[in-house]
C-alpha cells in the first residue's frame, strides 16, 4: 500500500489527493484500539501500538495520533471520500478535521514562465 502523497489536478482544476484506502483504515483503527486495550501492556503490544500509529498518521497526512484518528474517522464518513484504492478522490472543503492537503480546493492555473 502507498504511503506516500500524490498530489494533481483533475480536469476541472482541482486540487486531488490519493485517499487511503477506506478498509485499511477501518483495519487500522479497529488493530489500534484492540492494542489501546491490550492488558497487560507489554514491550511488544507497546511497539506494535506505535507501529499502527504511525500508520495512521501516514495514511491521514498529519503527526499526531489524536489528529490521525480523527481524520480518519473524517474520511470513512464523507460519502465516497477515498473509495477505491488508489483513486484521486475528493473531499468537501468543508469537512471538519481533514488537512487542508486532503480537500478540495480551486487550484488557480499557474502562469507558464518564458523560456531561457
Amino acid at each position: 500500500m502507498p504511503t506516500g502523497q500524490t498530489r494533481g489536478t483533475s480536469e476541472e482544476g482541482v486540487d486531488t489527493v490519493l485517499m487511503p484506502d477506506p478498509k485499511a483504515l477501518r483495519v487500522l483503527l479497529a488493530r489500534y484500539a484492540e492494542l489501546r486495550i491490550a492488558a497487560p501492556p507489554t514491550e511488544a503490544t507497546r511497539r506494535a501500538l506505535a507501529d499502527v500509529s504511525y500508520t495512521l498518521c501516514v495514511l491521514t497526512g498529519v503527526n499526531r495520533v489524536d489528529d490521525a484518528l480523527d481524520v480518519a474517522d473524517t474520511l470513512l464518513a464523507v460519502p465516497g471520500g477515498g473509495e477505491g484504492r488508489g483513486r484521486a478522490a475528493s473531499v468537501p472543503a468543508e469537512a471538519p478535521g481533514v488537512p487542508a492537503a486532503r480537500r478540495t480546493a480551486p487550484t488557480p492555473t499557474p502562469a507558464p514562465t518564458p523560456a531561457s
